[in-house]
């Protein structure tokens, strides 16, 4: 059986100035989602991802539009600058957030109304602009309650 687990992302001070987004579909005819710049420090998306069991070993299999990877390594890709759509930027990144390590005692709490999965990220890397590739996780994944 499915469930749409509720995530939030959150990207601790990104540089400013660049669009982010969630992307949504895979290859060529992907869309970015909550398209948006630093407004704060932080960036911070909330939206789902479908969950059911791995029918070989029981684990966490996620998937839908925002989901990509084989079912070893799922992960949700951070479109950044001209990935997100923006026009006017020297920034084509990508940053790819894994969802290995999720449990479903995790799932299960966060599934409960009123509660929400997150994690954050850096969202500057090393060189001083947006962070790319697989970016590790601050803390990892743990549940929240949704702010009202």
């Amino acid at each position: 059986m499915k469930s749409e687990l509720p995530i939030r992302l959150v990207l601790v001070d990104p540089p400013a100035g660049v669009d982010y987004g969630i992307q949504c579909g895979r290859g060529s005819g992907y869309e970015p989602m909550f398209v948006q710049q630093r407004k704060r420090a932080d960036v911070v998306f909330d939206f789902s991802i479908a969950v059911s069991e791995n029918s070989k070993d029981g684990s966490p299999n996620f998937s839908g539009d925002y989901v990509q990877g084989t079912p070893a390594r799922r992960f949700i890709y951070v479109d950044v600058g001209t990935y997100a759509g923006q026009k006017s930027t020297a920034w084509s990144r990508r940053m790819i957030v894994l969802l290995n390590g999720i449990t479903w005692e995790q799932i299960q709490k966060a599934l409960k109304p009123g509660y929400r999965l997150s994690a954050s990220i850096q969202g500057t890397g090393r060189d001083g602009g947006p962070s790319c590739a697989t970016v590790p996780l601050i803390g990892g994944w743990h549940v929240i309650k949704q702010p009202k």
